[in-house]
């Protein structure tokens, strides 16, 4: 949340308009506490949640591989020098002419969930590693992942068969419980579904070697999240009991859970008003909204905690929105949100927990607002 080091930067800087500050010692510590919780495990950093190079730096240094979504974030993962074995390229939806420039870049790594998709990097990949990815329906996650990407296990089978078929390495399986996955138990619905794809084509003699597990992995916001170590428990205990002394080479992808703490987004107050005289609910307008970087408070499914220089006073409900010409751009009115009855136009109010999926979600320039800056310290 906000360190100090974030409040130093931000008092002796006094940087204008909204920004993001990320602490990079908080980055450091999640990734070592990952880490720990799961040794066994290989780190693959999902670069989309920020692709700050100066993050992206550190973690490649520190080991970590990177789950990348496109060329320019494995070109990325390259520049901070990433060697080419340590990335994924975790996208199921792929241009042909992209998956033969990761190729060329040397990436092995690839991410599948449908016969068309193997047939594209077969053609241009020979010989690539494949892993199709697995539905999961996505219970318990704030943020639920779970339709737009994979397929039922049962073509999982065939997906995997088709690629032996035509030269690849089929590797593995993956699955993504959903982001902000708060239910430890959610890894176990999925390794179940993993483990019958790893026994069907074993019995044909097709032997799979890696489970992908995904993100998931939560960021504290307003309510209390599991430790990273819980997540390791609960997980580690899910894969003896479906695959027992065999385990397979598992992978994570944690993006929020790397640096959804380490950062903090300054905003300012732009308008304090009401609706009608009689209205009890105000309307607190901010210089930061949706289309700023906030875009994850889309159904108040993420509810950032706030910070004001007036906490601990006297709050009532207030609707709060950002500043564009874009009726869209509510954060929370379903469930208005509690402020100090004194805050006024021009504070500063600190959102928490935006060190992931708020600088990439950041609009170039809706309305003429630039794209929010950012300060890694």
């Amino acid at each position: 949340m906000a360190t100090q080091r974030i409040l130093d930067f931000l008092a002796t800087r006094r940087p204008s308009g909204p920004c993001l500050v990320v602490d990079l010692d908080v980055v450091r510590d999640n990734f070592r506490a990952f880490e720990k919780a799961l040794p066994d495990s290989k780190i693959y950093y999902a670069v989309k949640a920020n692709p700050a190079p100066e993050i992206l730096r550190l973690l490649a240094a520190m080991g970590s591989s990177f789950d990348t979504a496109s060329v320019a974030e494995v070109e990325m993962a390259m520049d901070a020098g990433a060697p080419a074995d340590r990335i994924s390229f975790g996208n199921t939806i792929k241009k042909e002419r992209d998956i033969a420039r990761a190729y060329q870049l040397g990436i092995r790594l690839f991410a599948v969930d449908c016969v068309e998709e193997v047939e594209k990097i077969a053609r241009v990949a020979p010989g690539a590693r494949v892993f199709c990815r697995v539905l999961t329906d996505g219970e318990g996650a704030e943020w639920p992942l779970s339709r737009k990407f994979g397929c039922v296990p049962a073509m999982a089978v065939d997906v995997l068969r088709h690629a032996k078929g035509l030269g690849l390495d089929a590797y593995g399986v993956s699955f993504h419980v959903g982001s902000q996955q708060t239910d430890l138990t959610a890894w176990d619905r999925a390794l179940a579904d993993a483990k019958k794809v790893f026994a069907t084509l074993a019995e044909e003699g097709i032997v799979l070697k890696m489970v992908n597990m995904g993100g998931g992995f939560p960021t504290r916001y307003l309510r209390d999240v599991p430790a990273a170590q819980a997540y390791g428990q609960a997980i580690f205990s899910a894969l003896r009991k479906h695959f027992g002394n065999a385990l397979p080479e598992t992978i994570i992808e944690p993006g929020r859970g790397m640096v959804g703490n380490a950062g903090v987004i300054k905003s300012e107050v732009v308008l304090i008003s009401k609706k009608a005289d009689n209205d009890n609910v105000r309307w607190v307008f901010l210089d930061i909204g949706k289309f700023g970087g906030l875009a994850e408070t889309m159904d108040e499914a993420i509810r950032y905690p706030l910070v004001t220089r007036h906490d601990g006073s006297e709050t009532a409900p207030c609707v709060l929105a950002g500043p564009t010409c874009d009726s869209a751009d509510g954060m929370y009115e379903k469930t208005p949100y509690p402020l100090p009855l004194s805050l006024t136009i021009g504070d500063e109010v600190l959102i928490e927990g935006t060190g992931a999926y708020t600088t990439t979600y950041s609009a170039v320039a809706f309305n003429g607002f630039e794209p929010l800056r950012s300060y890694v310290i």
